[in-house]
């Protein structure tokens, strides 16, 4: 077995905490190893659209044509396994307006996915662990985001067993199909809970082995 482990993060729902806002904002983990199982699909595919006459440069689940997307998520289900799902839902009305600041909100809720994800890769036999999120979503305060990202990664990550190696990487969506199997599970999951959809989640639905949905209980807003 590869000692080494790979999670792909992607996330949905927007930053607007207005009432004109997404009601849930969800991050969504893929955690696989080496061979990747469904990259050799997804690459022939690519270029079945190109030759198509599709100007498909990375898949990407919001702008894929329905047809495109369909195809996409029949190969993520053809290659579920040794593919692990975990999201964390934030139901958004329920934060605390102090936790909704772009330097806090995304780190901090990354810090609470990974507290959970990365436990279970060590659990596993993993040695080490790639972390690879898509290139930080705010793009002009990018820079403070990703220092905001370690510092909570520090703190939330400090009362985990000793020895997890980790490396967390921000990169491009279209330079990895995990991130772009990371974009599709997110928006299946998101648009479950969104909008009650549940057509795409159900094809990944038998890798998906949490939701958590953060401030589950109660109506007050939490810090």
């Amino acid at each position: 077995m590869n000692r080494c482990a790979y999670i792909f993060l992607d996330e949905a729902g927007n930053f607007d905490f207005s009432p004109t806002g997404t009601r849930y904002f969800v991050l969504t983990s893929v955690s696989t190893r080496r061979p990747f199982a469904a990259h050799a699909a997804l690459d022939d595919y690519k270029h079945d659209c190109l030759e198509f006459g599709l100007d498909t440069e990375y898949f990407h689940c919001a702008d894929d044509n329905p047809r495109v997307r369909g195809r996409v998520f029949e190969l993520i289900a053809e290659h579920l396994d040794g593919l692990r799902i975990d999201s964390l839902i934030v139901e958004k009305r329920k934060t605390d307006p102090a936790l909704r600041e772009d330097k806090r909100f995304y780190p901090e809720m990354l810090g609470y996915l990974l507290k959970f994800v990365l436990p279970k890769e060590v659990e596993s036999g993993a040695e080490e662990v790639i972390v690879i999120t898509d290139t930080i979503p705010v793009q002009k305060k990018r820079q403070a985001i990703e220092k905001s990202i370690q510092q909570a990664l520090a703190k939330m990550l400090k009362m985990l067993p000793t020895g997890i190696r980790y490396r967390i990487l921000h990169h491009a969506s279209r330079s990895h199909y995990g991130l772009q199997v990371a974009d599709y599970c997110c928006w299946a999951v998101f648009r479950k809970w969104q909008r009650g959809e549940t057509g795409h989640y159900d094809r990944v639905k038998p890798a998906v082995r949490s939701e958590f949905d953060i401030f589950r209980t109660g109506t007050r807003y939490y810090y």
